[in-house]
C-alpha cells in the first residue's frame, strides 16, 4: 500500500442551487447600487464556468498518474467542486444576460481563448497555469471570507450568498492543483512564470470587460453615480495593495499555498453556511458528499 505524503483535508462536493434567490436579482446587486462592483463580480461570473472546466480538465489528465491516495481523494473533491461551480456560475450568468450584462459573451470569448491555450500549451503548463489561477481565486477567497468590508459590497442575497460559497470552496481546495503540479515534478520557473503572466492577462481583461460593461451601462450616465462608484471602489479592500502583495508571494522559491492558513475560516465558514442551521443549508439539493 502507498503511504500518503499528503496532509488530510476534507474537500466535500456540496450540490447546491441559488435558482430561488437569482429570480428576484436586481441589475445592479452590489452594495448602494454600485456600478463598477456589480459590473466586476459579473466579469468574475462570466469567466468562471469554461475556467472551471479547464482547471478540471488540466489536473483530470494527471489524476492516474498520482500515487498518494490522500492527493487522489482530494483531486477527486477538486474535481466535484469545480464542477458544481461552472453549473452555478453558468445558471448565474444567465440571469446576468437577461439583466443586460454581457455574460454570454464573455462565456464565449473564454472558450474560444482556453480552446487555443489547450492547443498550444503542453498539458504540464495547463496544470502550472490551474496552479496560479487556483492561488489568484484562493487569494480573493480568503479576502472575502475575512473581511467583513468586503463582503458588505454585495447587497442582494443571490451574489452575496453565491460568491460567499464560491469562496469556501476555493478556500477549502486551494492547495489541489499546486500539489498536483509538485507531484509531477514540474518545473518551478514554469510555475513563476504562469503566474506572471496570470497576473497580468487577468488584470487587464478583466478591467477592460469592467470599463466596457460600465460605459455601455445606461446607468453611468446618471450625474455622480460613475464618479461616486470610482470613489468607493479605490477605498475597498480590492484597492488595498495587502492583496496584490499576496498574489505575488506565489513567486516565492519555497512558497506553498497552505503558507496563508485558512483552516480557522474554512471551519467557521462551513458552519455557519452548511451546518445543521446554516444560512446555505437550504440551498444544497442533494446534501453534501
Amino acid at each position: 500500500m502507498t503511504t500518503s505524503t499528503t496532509p488530510v483535508h476534507d474537500i466535500p462536493i456540496r450540490r447546491v442551487s441559488f435558482d430561488e434567490e437569482l429570480a428576484t436579482m436586481p441589475k445592479h446587486f452590489a452594495a448602494d447600487e454600485d456600478l463598477i462592483m456589480s459590473h466586476l463580480a459579473a466579469a468574475l461570473s462570466g469567466s468562471f464556468p469554461d475556467g472551471e472546466d479547464f482547471f478540471v480538465a488540466s489536473v483530470r489528465h494527471y489524476r492516474d498518474q498520482i500515487t498518494d491516495p490522500e492527493l487522489r481523494r482530494q483531486v477527486n473533491g477538486f474535481i466535484g467542486q469545480e464542477s458544481v461551480h461552472g453549473r452555478v456560475h453558468r445558471s448565474f450568468n444567465a440571469r446576468l444576460a437577461e439583466l443586460g450584462y454581457y455574460t454570454e459573451a464573455a462565456e464565449r470569448r473564454g472558450k474560444f481563448v482556453l480552446g487555443k491555450v489547450q492547443k498550444v500549451l503542453s498539458p504540464e503548463r495547463q496544470l502550472a497555469m490551474t496552479a496560479a489561477l487556483e492561488h489568484f481565486t484562493a487569494t480573493l477567497a480568503a479576502l472575502v471570507l475575512s473581511s467583513e468590508e468586503a463582503r458588505a459590497l454585495f447587497d442582494h442575497p443571490a451574489s452575496r450568498d453565491i460568491f460567499l460559497w464560491h469562496a469556501l470552496e476555493e478556500a477549502e481546495h486551494k492547495a489541489v492543483a499546486f500539489e498536483v503540479y509538485r507531484a509531477i515534478g514540474g518545473s518551478e520557473k514554469i510555475r513563476v512564470r504562469s503566474m506572471q503572466m496570470a497576473r497580468r492577462n487577468l488584470v487587464v481583461n478583466m478591467g477592460l470587460q469592467v470599463v466596457i460593461g460600465v460605459l455601455l451601462d445606461p446607468a453611468s450616465r446618471r450625474r455622480g453615480a460613475l464618479r461616486q462608484s470610482i470613489w468607493r471602489f479605490r477605498r475597498s479592500p480590492l484597492w488595498d495593495s495587502a492583496l496584490w502583495e499576496k498574489l505575488c508571494d506565489y513567486d516565492r522559491p519555497d512558497f506553498h499555498p497552505n503558507d496563508h492558513d485558512t483552516d480557522d475560516l474554512v471551519a467557521e465558514w462551513s458552519e455557519r453556511l452548511f451546518g445543521e442551521n446554516g444560512d446555505l443549508h437550504g440551498n444544497l439539493t442533494r446534501g453534501a458528499a
